[in-house]
C-alpha cells in the first residue's frame, strides 16, 4: 500500500458516494428521532465535521457548524445551529459501543469538546492507521486514502465554502456527507482485507 501522487489521483474516477436522496439533514425533533433510530444500531460510523473558515488574522472559530455521521447506505448531517441536531449528534458521539472513524479527528474532537461541550468516545483516526499500514512518515488525509484504498478520487470542491451560512447548498451537502461516507467505506474495506480490526454489526 503506497501513497499516490497528486497526478495519479487526478487520473482516478470520481468517488461514487451517496446521492442527495441518501442524505438526511437533521433540523427538527422528528429528524433527530429518525437519525437516532437509524444510527444507534450501527457498530461503526463514518464521522467528520465542517467549520466556518477563518479569513481574518486573530479571528476565532466559533466551532463546528456541521457534524456528519454516515453508514454504508446513508448519511445524516447535523447542523449545530439546531438544538435537536446538536443533542442527537452529541448522544451518538458519546456512545462507547459505536466506533466513529474519520480523518484528522484530533482537531475535530478538540473543537467539539471545547466549543460545543460534546464528549466523543471510541474513535479511530484513519489517517494514523493508514500511516502505519503504509509505513509513511506523515499522516494520510482523506483524499489520498480514498485513492489508496478505493482507487477513486474524492471531490474537494466545497471544502473552503462558508459552512457558517445556512441553508447549505447541494454541493456542500454532497461534499459533507461523502467525507463521512468515504471514511466508513475505507474502514470496512480495510477490515474485509484483514488490515483493520473493526467491530461486527450489532444488527
Amino acid at each position: 500500500m503506497q501513497r499516490p501522487t497528486k497526478e495519479q489521483i487526478t487520473e482516478l474516477p470520481l468517488y461514487e458516494g451517496l446521492n442527495l436522496t441518501d442524505i438526511h439533514l437533521v433540523e427538527t425533533d422528528s429528524d433527530a428521532a429518525h437519525a437516532l433510530q437509524v444510527l444507534q444500531h450501527e457498530s461503526c460510523l463514518g464521522y467528520d465535521t465542517e467549520s466556518k473558515p477563518i479569513f481574518r488574522k486573530g479571528e476565532v472559530s466559533p466551532g463546528p457548524s456541521l457534524i456528519q455521521l454516515a453508514t454504508e447506505r446513508t448519511a445524516f448531517l447535523f447542523p449545530t445551529r439546531f438544538p435537536a441536531a446538536l443533542k442527537a449528534a452529541a448522544e451518538l458521539l458519546a456512545r462507547t459501543d459505536i466506533k466513529k472513524v474519520g480523518f484528522g479527528l484530533k482537531d475535530d474532537n478538540r473543537e467539539l469538546r471545547g466549543k460545543l461541550n460534546i464528549t466523543i468516545c471510541n474513535t479511530l483516526d484513519l489517517s494514523m492507521a493508514l500511516k502505519a499500514l503504509a509505513g509513511e512518515k506523515n499522516a494520510i488525509g482523506a483524499r489520498a486514502a480514498v485513492a489508496m484504498v478505493l482507487q477513486q478520487r474524492l471531490g474537494k470542491g466545497a471544502q473552503k465554502s462558508n459552512w457558517g451560512a445556512y441553508p447549505l447548498r447541494e454541493n456542500q451537502i454532497l461534499y459533507a456527507a461523502n467525507d463521512a461516507h468515504s471514511a466508513i467505506n475505507i474502514a470496512l474495506t480495510l477490515s474485509r482485507q484483514g488490515l483493520l480490526d473493526m467491530p461486527s454489526n450489532k444488527k
